[in-house]
């Protein structure tokens, strides 16, 4: 766990994959063919906290949905890349848009298209449901499930590391 929280003490940005890590995966359709996906509260705010203590964040998925635009902008996010049917050009335009390294950003994915960002930043994080080759390239696999919390447990450790968790949440108890 010290090399996960030494990495994350070196990040700037965290980016974000959305179906199966802020949503559970499942994505549900109506009869006239609109997408519907479930987001969870709780990682919502964290998303919130974490930009609150000056760590950036984005989101990169391989599906195109409104959706996603609007908890986006609900959440704060303006650099939002969908559609990256390949992530890692979009990491790219991300490093340059933002004009960071790699090593700075952690990146949340939960499936194999997720591994070439994965394998290219500072902190690769992934969920419990992930395929075991995502695992196996992750440095830090979440407890709790895409969905359900497993996006607050990561920016709370991202704070919890960089000593500003404890801060943050001070504010609360005025």
């Amino acid at each position: 766990m010290q090399d996960i929280f030494e990495r994350a003490r070196k990040i700037h940005t965290v980016i974000f994959d959305v179906d199966g890590v802020l949503t559970d995966g499942s994505l549900y359709l109506t009869d006239g063919g609109e997408e519907i996906k479930a987001f969870n509260s709780h990682d919502g705010h964290g998303l919130k906290m974490l930009k609150a203590c000056g760590v950036k964040v984005a989101l990169i998925t391989g599906r195109q949905s409104r959706c996603v635009d609007l908890k986006a902008k609900d959440w704060g996010v303006a650099t939002v890349y969908q559609g990256a049917k390949s992530k890692l050009p979009a990491f790219e335009a991300l490093l340059k848009e933002l004009e960071i390294e790699a090593s700075a950003c952690a990146y949340m994915g939960d499936d194999l298209i997720d591994l070439p960002v994965m394998l290219r930043c500072g902190l690769a994080i992934t969920v419990p449901a992930a395929p075991a080759l995502v695992k196996k390239h992750a440095h830090y696999v979440t407890r709790l499930e895409g969905g359900r919390g497993a996006v607050r447990e990561v920016c709370e450790m991202i704070m919890h590391a960089q000593d500003t968790l404890d801060m943050h949440l001070a504010t609360y108890l005025k």
